[in-house]
């Protein structure tokens, strides 16, 4: 059960509307996580759906963004995006043998993509400054400077997602992985 109150949509900040129709039109619901961000600060989901939308004209592709977000969720034990992630992961092409070893620290095969999941772990459970030898491992893996950029945006973006989820325990509204 959520811990922060659970207002219904429409009883929801007038400014938070328009995202959530917004989330209607794009996903065919408004999840909890965005429901419960939404009602307490449209700022904040305001400027989660304004990075989602960056992302999506930015240099990775879907299915490395959705790799970063579900290895990132399950480092920081957010069980709610690790279920909202894997079913996004899966629809953006990773199979089923590849989110589990996303879900549990695993390679999944994928040198290239295991590259850049080992770098944003890295990057996100490091104090300080990250390592030279992990920014170059992953430039060598064949990603850009400009990729860097968007997957640190990526893990900036489900870290408060999954702090917001940890704090307000969100009820899970999407299928538990296997």
């Amino acid at each position: 059960m959520s811990r922060l109150p659970t207002l219904p949509l429409a009883d929801a900040p007038e400014a938070a509307r328009p995202l959530f129709e917004q989330i209607r039109r794009a996903a065919g619901m408004v999840p909890n996580a965005y429901a419960a961000i939404g009602a307490h600060s449209p700022a904040a989901l305001a400027l989660m759906l304004g990075g989602d939308g960056a992302l999506a004209r930015g240099t990775l592709s879907k299915a490395d963004i959705e790799a970063v977000r579900l290895a990132i969720s399950a480092q920081n034990g957010c069980d709610y995006c690790v279920a909202a992630h894997s079913m996004l992961a899966g629809k953006a092409g990773l199979k089923p043998e590849a989110l589990h070893a996303l879900r549990t620290g695993e390679p999944t095969g994928d040198e290239r993509r295991d590259a850049l999941v080992h770098f944003a772990r890295a990057t996100a459970g490091t104090r300080g400054t990250v390592p030279e030898a992990e920014l170059q491992a992953v430039l060598a893996a064949g990603f850009t400077p400009a990729q860097v950029t968007d997957t640190l945006l990526v893990i900036s973006l489900i870290t408060f997602t999954n702090l917001f989820n940890r704090v307000n325990d969100t009820v899970i509204d999407f299928p538990t992985p296997a």
